[in-house]
């Protein structure tokens, strides 16, 4: 599959990556724009429970996949009572931006070697670009939570895509 990318692969990544991060800019001006009591009220329909929470979920899944897993570092996740607003969202998320800098530059051509990676106690084999891959739709996932769950507030989703 990496073959379809060519040489340079993280290059191609790397720009999918500018279009989360676009997409994640939308999402978070919406978030903005609501009341801060809805933006960490729980609801208990909502997987994490909150808007707040889901994101702090998604930022969660980048420290532990790309941050723990694929560049082997120690990483303190972020707890969602931490974070009380959009802009303290985005400080954290800005933090992850330059973990995945480091992640392009270390697994460039190689991202479909093979690296260790766990999860609650087992070990496995995966790659850079599975890694990636998940990290990334995981948060697409959420976010659809997110703008559903804002809908449910009362809020008319925007097009964050």
């Amino acid at each position: 599959m990496c073959k379809l990318l060519g040489q340079k692969n993280t290059m191609i990544l790397r720009q999918q990556y500018e279009l989360v991060k676009s997409a994640r800019k939308a999402l978070f001006d919406y978030c903005a724009t609501m009341a801060p009591a809805h933006f960490v009220e729980e609801h208990s329909t909502f997987g994490s429970g909150s808007i707040r929470n889901l994101l702090i979920h998604n930022l969660n899944t980048y420290q532990w996949w790309i941050g723990k897993n694929a560049l082997q570092r120690e990483v303190g996740f972020t707890p969602y009572e931490s974070v009380t607003d959009v802009a303290a969202t985005i400080v954290h998320f800005d933090a992850a931006d330059a973990f995945m800098e480091d992640f392009f530059l270390q697994f460039d051509g190689r991202e479909s070697e093979p690296v260790s990676a766990s999860l609650r106690e087992k070990t496995f084999l995966s790659t850079p670009l599975e890694l990636f891959t998940h990290a990334v739709t995981h948060e697409f996932h959420h976010k659809g939570q997110i703008l559903s769950l804002s809908r449910h507030l009362g809020y008319l989703p925007v097009d964050t895509d």
